[in-house]
């Protein structure tokens, strides 16, 4: 099937509430105007040079996501197009992050990446972490961030029940900082479930899913 026919099929199972990001990295400039033409605007990459390469090439409505571990030097170099950072893991990168925003004017969205998985590679903040940063007079005082939820990344196992039980968590600490003051209305997006298990994610609450080789087929390494 082409890009298109995969997007559509794709598009024709998520339910209205679902955001899909179709995650473009390692793939040429060529798949994603194919993807963008079939009427797809948003876009995840995890390497900060290959967007900023991408940004400069393609049409200027396309909102780029950023999906990968971010380090703060790199932060600058986005700043002044990245429409959303999924993986917010530790207080000093929000504090570059709204440096940066402020600097281009901009208010940036942002997600806290809380660690889900089993596995030691993969990074994120505890419940407890991400309260604390919440509670905290450095975030309140935060103009060019604006916090629009969590994100997190299941076990890679074939074990479903690890990874439903793995997602209910995301949910539950979710719906937990939801819930706090600090937070507002905007305050609503679950970005978890890839090509592999983003069903999975819905039915567990999933209000974002990021999936790369169900459209664009096997990466380019």
């Amino acid at each position: 099937m082409s890009i298109k026919e995969n997007l559509q099929h794709i598009q024709s199972t998520l339910p209205e509430h679902v955001t899909l990001v179709a995650v473009s990295k390692t793939k040429p400039v060529s798949d994603i105007l194919e993807a963008y033409q079939a009427g797809q605007r948003i876009f995840g990459e995890n390497k900060i040079q290959e967007m900023v390469e991408k940004h400069e090439q393609l049409p200027k409505d396309i909102k780029w996501h950023m999906i990968g571990h971010v380090q703060r030097n790199k932060v600058k170099y986005m700043a002044a197009f990245v429409d959303l950072i999924h993986g917010v893991d530790n207080e000093k990168l929000l504090l570059e992050i709204n440096k940066q925003a402020k600097k281009h004017n901009r208010i940036i969205g942002c997600l806290l990446q809380i660690k889900i998985a089993d596995e030691d590679t993969k990074f994120g903040m505890t419940e407890q972490e991400a309260i604390q940063i919440l509670q905290s007079d450095t975030f309140a005082k935060l103009q060019n961030i604006n916090l629009l939820g969590v994100m997190g990344m299941a076990t890679f196992t074939e074990n479903e029940s690890q990874i439903k039980t793995e997602f209910s968590q995301l949910k539950t600490i979710f719906n937990t900082l939801g819930a706090l003051p600090e937070t507002n209305s905007q305050f609503k997006v679950i970005s978890m479930g890839m090509s592999g298990d983003y069903a999975l994610a819905i039915h567990c609450g999933s209000t974002m899913v990021r999936i790369g080789s169900t459209i664009f087929g096997a990466r380019n390494y």
